[in-house]
């Protein structure tokens, strides 16, 4: 089922990155695209830019995200709206813990359940779930992130099973370091971001992200893209690490 077959998406987190290049590249197939941030500024540009209809509106408000999303005929619904905080989870605060899981699971699970029985009656759909390589694989730290991109994929999993005998498409794009401001946000400095996680290094860029999804929308109608893992060539995850026990330590 290519581009041309939907007509109308919804793209979660739409206001910047990853969002609002798919936004653009929508936009540009000739979808109507529904584009939800908190960002209204970003929004507004974005609108302007692509002649999206943006929606200034929190993922975690389940209440408005149904009363806007349950009058319009989604074709296609992008959840990529996600935030982390730094640490781990013996330093990481209740609000951390919350918010992480309240954006990057939970909202998932709620809107998809809002459009699912338009897409399900319609007998026609994708859902398009933004993952990582966290939710895949285990590195130091940022255990609640890891944690709800793990729940991300367990649901793409199940939705592809649930939704078995419908043209229902579900794909999950997971990727490695990407350029884009998550970063900053996460530790609260946009220059030591930059220094720590982009500056030097070669990183996966967001037209490449929006290029794996334009992929899997517009692979033929019987053709479904699962899984896409995504690692900029110098990145790996893995290793083997042995600590030594600390001497005079207890067991």
């Amino acid at each position: 089922m290519p581009f041309g077959d939907y007509r109308t998406a919804l793209v979660t987190g739409a206001s910047s990155g990853i969002g609002s290049g798919i936004v653009e590249r929508l936009a540009r197939e000739g979808l109507e695209v529904h584009a939800i941030s908190r960002r209204g500024d970003r929004l507004d540009e974005l609108s302007a830019l692509t002649g999206c209809i943006a929606h200034i509106l929190d993922v975690r408000d389940t209440s408005q995200m149904r009363k806007l999303v349950e009058p319009l005929t989604i074709d296609l619904l992008v959840n990529n709206a996600g935030i982390n905080r730094a640490g781990s989870i013996s330093t990481a605060s209740t609000e951390d813990l919350d918010d992480i899981v309240d954006v990057d699971l939970a909202a998932v699970l709620q809107l998809t359940r809002i459009v699912l029985p338009g897409m399900i009656a319609r007998d026609r759909g994708h859902i398009v779930n933004l993952g990582s390589i966290a939710g895949l694989h285990s590195f130091p730290g940022h255990a609640a992130y890891h944690a709800a991109k793990a729940g991300v994929h367990a649901l793409s999993q199940q939705l592809r099973i649930d939704l078995h005998g419908k043209r229902i498409r579900v794909t999950e794009i997971c990727p490695g370091r990407t350029a884009t401001e998550i970063f900053a946000k996460t530790i609260g400095d946009e220059v030591e971001a930059r220094k720590k996680f982009l500056d030097g290094f070669d990183t996966l860029k967001v037209a490449d992200i929006v290029e794996a999804v334009s992929f899997a929308i517009a692979a033929p109608w019987h053709v479904n893209i699962s899984l896409i893992e995504i690692w900029p060539t110098y990145q790996v995850s893995g290793g083997l690490h042995f600590a030594q026990p600390h001497i005079g330590g207890g067991r």
